[in-house]
């Protein structure tokens, strides 16, 4: 008899949702060149238009600063650049400041020099340091250039929520730009990019149960933009040449309607079953470590390090009895080593953390299946001390 599998891992990938894939099939009947004049062009522009308009809606932002890219990690390079541009004149941005718990896509600081790049600190409780970001930006030399400051909206391994809107406070002041990941935000929490103070948004489809190779990057405006990281035949406004990914961008829009709607009682209920399996964790094995729990965090995560079992042993232990989550970062994940985020916080600890990760589609028997295959697991680990 076959194992059955449960998929606990979709802060990694959302499976590909049904009214994505139906879009997508019906994207393939349609042969223009969203860039052509003709009929048939002109109806594939109206899609890419319409999905435009349903990403927009998830981000709370307008359709004309939609961006669409191959995915997070190259919106995240096109926006990261110290060259910028006001209508025709040129900006200036001289020093990126990035929290310490951000995805690689954004750590790795996109178009900046390495010595342009400073980190900011995080809490012990994970969410980054308002204080020290201040400090830095008020020792920031105007002279040379703008700041930047980019900060995740959720962390995509503890699912902690940050003070994005207070961290933009600090960077307008300063006279600097926002950026913000909202990659594992996306239908988790209420988008709005006004709301949020950031200048721009990263977007990514595959999280949402739209299709992989594709994303967005999201302004709140026209005025200042990057200068593009890739350039030719003109598209996306001349912001992101090249022929669109067509079919993939109906995909994303399709996931991002879904995921627009009912957000209060699908996290309602993802979050039921999250607080159902940590009580169980708990009960299991008392010396849990759930990292955030004691603050603000997305319904669906749970990230966690378990005494006296390492995570990347953790993470083959899970799959030998049928459930798929991730030892950190997907990724990271095929390297050994500290999460960058446990660090961060402090927590320096080798064994690292797992991290399970709720979705729409999630069950209770899935739930069940968790449930049981962690009190297996705990039950085999070695602590400290033990006799072997």
């Amino acid at each position: 008899m076959a194992l059955q599998r449960t998929y606990l891992d979709w802060n990694a990938t959302a499976p590909l949702s049904e009214a994505a894939r139906l879009a997508m099939i019906d994207a393939l009947s349609l042969p223009g060149n969203a860039s052509s004049v003709h009929a048939e062009g002109r109806a594939a522009r109206a899609a890419v238009e319409k999905a435009r308009r349903q990403v927009a809606v998830l981000a709370g932002a307008e359709p004309a600063h939609v961006t669409f890219t191959s995915g997070a990690t190259e919106a995240s390079s096109h926006v990261l650049t110290p060259d910028y541009r006001m209508g025709r004149a040129p900006v200036t941005i001289s020093r990126l400041y990035v929290s310490a718990i951000e995805h690689p896509a954004i750590r790795e600081g996109g178009r900046f020099a390495t010595e342009q790049v400073t980190e900011v600190p995080v809490t012990s409780a994970g969410v980054v340091d308002l204080e020290a970001l201040e400090a830095l930006l008020s020792n920031h030399d105007q002279a040379s250039g703008l700041p930047m400051v980019a900060v995740m909206l959720v962390n995509n391994e503890t699912g902690i929520v940050q003070p994005v809107a207070e961290a933009a406070a600090l960077a307008h002041k300063y006279r600097g730009l926002m950026v913000v990941d909202a990659v594992q935000a996306a239908g988790r929490i209420a988008l709005d990019i006004n709301a949020l103070d950031a200048d721009f948004l990263i977007l990514s489809s595959h999280k949402i149960g739209g299709p992989k190779g594709v994303g967005a990057l999201i302004s709140r405006g026209e005025v200042l933009m990057p200068k593009p990281l890739i350039r030719g035949g003109g598209q996306e406004k001349g912001h992101r040449s090249g022929t669109e990914n067509f079919h993939a961008i109906i995909g994303f829009g399709a996931a991002a309607e879904v995921m627009s709607e009912d957000l209060e009682n699908r996290n309602g209920r993802i979050g039921a079953f999250r607080d159902a399996l940590e009580r169980a964790m708990v009960q299991a094995a008392s010396d849990i470590v759930i990292h955030g729990a004691g603050g603000p965090r997305v319904a669906n995560t749970i990230f966690f390090t378990l005494p006296g079992l390492k995570a990347e042993t953790g993470q083959i232990a899970f799959d030998l009895e049928g459930i798929a989550l991730s030892a950190g970062s997907a990724c990271s994940s095929g390297k050994v080593g500290q999460s960058h985020v446990l660090t961060a916080m402090g927590l320096n600890s080798d064994i690292g953390g797992l991290r399970i990760s709720l979705g729409p589609e999630t069950t209770e028997t899935d739930i069940e299946r968790a449930i049981t295959a962690f009190g297996k697991i705990a039950g085999r680990r070695k602590l400290p001390g033990q006799a072997a």
